[in-house]
C-alpha cells in the first residue's frame, strides 16, 4: 500500500505541473494589463511601466515562467496584484468557506443519491423508479446558476426561509449546498441504481436468497457493499467537480470562498491569485482521488495494491 501511494504521488506531480503551466500561459494570453489596472486608466505611462517592471511583466514569457516555478518549488505562491498581500494569506482566509460548502454539498449528494439509487433499484420499473430517475436527470441537466437563482427567488425572496446570500449561520449554507450538490446527487443516484441492479443479478445474491436470507439483508449486506465501488469513484470525481463548480455557486450566493476569489481575480487580472487557487484545487482533487483509491480495499477486501 505504501509503495502504491508513493507511485500515485509521483504520478500526480506532472499532472499538477501541467495544470499550473496551462493556467500560467492562458492568463498571459488574455487581453488586459494588470499594471494598467493597478495604476488606473488615467495614470501616466511611466507609472504603468514602473509597475510592470516591479511585477516582472516586462520580461520574456519563458523568464516569467521560470521565476514562477522557482518560487513555487520554494513554497512561495507570490503576492496579490490587487491587495498586495501574499497569495497564501488570500487563499487561507477563503479555503475554509469553500471546503465547508463543498463538504456539505457532497454529504447531501451522497446521502440522497444513495437513498434514491437504492429505492429506484429495489423498485425497478415502478412509478417510484421512474420518478426518481426523472428527478436525477433534472438534477444533472439544470444549470447550477439557474437553479441557484430560482432557489433564491422561491425560498429567500418569496418565502423568506433562508438568507439571500453571505455566510455565517447554518441557514446561509442550506441553499448554496443544495444548489451545488444537485448535479452530484443525480449522478450518484443513477450510478447507484445501475450498480445495484447489476449486483442483484449475480449468482451469490441468488444463492443468499435461496438460503432464506431476508431481502433487506440481501440488499444491504450482500449487494450494497459490492455496488459501492463505482459509486465511490463517481463520488471522488464529483468532489473535485464541486470544488471547481463552486465558482458559480459562490458568485450567485456571494459566498466568500475560493471560487468567488478566483472570479474577482480574473476580472482584475490578478495572475498570482488565480494560479494559486487553481493549484490548490488541483492538489485537493488529486488527494481526494488518492483517498478514494485507498478506500477501495476497505470496501472490497479482494482489491489489493501490489
Amino acid at each position: 500500500m505504501i509503495s502504491y501511494i508513493i507511485r500515485r504521488v509521483l504520478l500526480a506531480i506532472p499532472v499538477v505541473v501541467g495544470v499550473v503551466t496551462l493556467v500560467f500561459l492562458s492568463l498571459r494570453l488574455m487581453p488586459g494589463d494588470p499594471a494598467l489596472i493597478m495604476a488606473g486608466e488615467a495614470a501616466p505611462q511611466e507609472v504603468v511601466e514602473r509597475i510592470r517592471d516591479q511585477l516582472g511583466l516586462d520580461r520574456p514569457l519563458i523568464v516569467q515562467y521560470g521565476i514562477y516555478m522557482g518560487n513555487l518549488l520554494r513554497g512561495e505562491l507570490g503576492q496579490s496584484v490587487r491587495t498586495r498581500r501574499s497569495v497564501s494569506y488570500e487563499l487561507g482566509v477563503r479555503i475554509n468557506a469553500t471546503m465547508e460548502l463543498a463538504s456539505a454539498s457532497m454529504a447531501i449528494a451522497v446521502v440522497f443519491g444513495l437513498i434514491a439509487g437504492l429505492v429506484s433499484a429495489t423498485r425497478q420499473y415502478s412509478l417510484v423508479d421512474y420518478g426518481t430517475m426523472v428527478g436525477a436527470l433534472m438534477g444533472i441537466s439544470i444549470p447550477v446558476f439557474w437553479f441557484g437563482l430560482m432557489a433564491m427567488w422561491v425560498f429567500s425572496v418569496q418565502l423568506g426561509w433562508f438568507p439571500v446570500g453571505g455566510r455565517g449561520t447554518l441557514r446561509h449554507l442550506v441553499l448554496p449546498a443544495i444548489t451545488l450538490g444537485a448535479m452530484s446527487t443525480g449522478m450518484i443516484a443513477r450510478m447507484t441504481r445501475s450498480s445495484m441492479l447489476e449486483v442483484l443479478r449475480q449468482d451469490y445474491v441468488r444463492t443468499a436468497r435461496s438460503k432464506g436470507v431476508t431481502e433487506r439483508v440481501v440488499q444491504m449486506k450482500h449487494a450494497l457493499r459490492n455496488a459501492l465501488i463505482p459509486v465511490m469513484t463517481i463520488a471522488g470525481l464529483q468532489f473535485g467537480t464541486l470544488l471547481g463548480g463552486s465558482v458559480l455557486t459562490e458568485t450567485v450566493f456571494t459566498w466568500p470562498g475560493v471560487g468567488r476569489l478566483m472570479v474577482d481575480s480574473i476580472m482584475n487580472r490578478d495572475y498570482p491569485v488565480v494560479q494559486g487557487a487553481v493549484l490548490l484545487i488541483a492538489v485537493i482533487f488529486t488527494v481526494v482521488n488518492l483517498l478514494v483509491d485507498i478506500a477501495y480495499s476497505f470496501v472490497d477486501p479482494r482489491i489489493r495494491y501490489d
